[in-house]
């Protein structure tokens, strides 16, 4: 059996969650060429945080980097834009097969009800509904969660980078 084939047998729900994984995937994939580009643009950042620095007439180096931290915080805050949308898709993918399971099997036992349990074939339909859009909703998820984790620890690790190097050319412009 092929992919499209899977798919139309779990109807609207595994049409829906087809759309929402190539919707995140391109998120995903534009957040990881975006996080790729701020790696290599250190100095730019460095540097607006440092002349935002320097109109901050503050001698306390306590108070200096904390507010280096806010900069680049709020500097980063543009890099984090999709990063919810991304764990959205990665936590009601689940979901949704779930309600595909349900619907499945609640078609399975209308037909139960209506045609008796003489010919077996007849409810199967609904129960590969139901398994079809719990292994769609997991398909989904389990990259998503994947991805979501992968960018948020780059982030981080871009973060950590950016403060250290604000820091050290904070304090050797001191000396």
């Amino acid at each position: 059996m092929r992919l499209y084939e899977y798919i139309s047998m779990g109807g609207p729900i595994m049409y829906f969650l087809v759309v929402v994984n190539i919707f995140g995937v391109a998120i995903i994939l534009w957040k990881i060429s975006e996080l790729l580009k701020l790696k290599k643009s250190h100095d730019q950042v460095v540097d607006t945080v440092l002349n935002n620095l320097k109109s901050i007439k503050s001698e306390s180096s306590d108070v200096q980097v904390t507010v280096a931290k806010d900069l680049i915080s709020s500097e980063l805050s543009k890099a984090e834009k999709g990063m919810a949308t991304i764990k959205i898709i990665a936590s009601i993918a689940p979901l949704i097969g779930l309600l595909g399971t349900v619907v499945g099997i609640f078609s399975a036992f209308r037909v139960i009800a209506d045609k008796g349990m003489n010919d077996p074939s007849l409810f199967a339909g609904g129960i590969s509904v139901a398994l079809i859009t719990t292994v769609g909703g997991l398909i989904v998820a389990i990259p998503h969660f994947v991805g979501f984790n992968y960018l948020s620890s780059m982030l981080d690790a871009i973060e950590i980078q950016l403060e250290k190097k604000v820091v050290s050319k904070l304090f050797s412009g001191k000396q």
